[in-house]
């Protein structure tokens, strides 16, 4: 199933508030995204009919397993591009809006590379990433 960015980045959004709140409620993504109310909505409405999200009786988003599949996908990439551009000196906000940028158009086997060369050439100081 096919998913753009801009659906990429909601479902990476629900993923990481998941982390926090446990229970996710469109104002959250709202708040997290500083989105309005009614462009949240169409989003979301749009995820629910491809499948990629359901909502609770009482109104909490919940990934669907394709939908999980895609923010751990999206998270992975974006800590892990962010990690090393930080690496090789990018500061943590450049690096943080890059990563945002390449973890939706780099191809899998890039990413894998970029990966495994970063695990296995990191540098003994840990560096830290969090999205904000």
């Amino acid at each position: 199933m096919r998913i753009h960015e801009s659906g990429e980045n909601y479902l990476e959004t629900i993923h990481i508030l998941r982390q926090d709140l446990v229970r996710v409620r469109s104002i959250d993504v709202c708040n997290k995204l500083n989105f309005s109310k009614p462009t949240v909505s169409v989003m979301l409405k749009q995820l629910r009919q491809d499948g990629f999200v359901e909502m609770d009786p009482d109104g909490y988003i919940q990934l669907t397993g394709t939908g999980a599949e895609i923010a751990q996908r999206m998270y992975e990439r974006h800590i892990m591009i962010a990690k090393a551009l930080m690496a090789i000196g990018v500061d943590q906000e450049t690096a943080q809006a890059d990563s945002c940028k390449i973890e939706h158009d780099i191809s899998a086997e890039s990413f894998e590379c970029i990966k495994k060369h970063f695990t296995e050439h990191q540098k003994q100081t840990a560096v830290s990433c969090v999205i904000a």
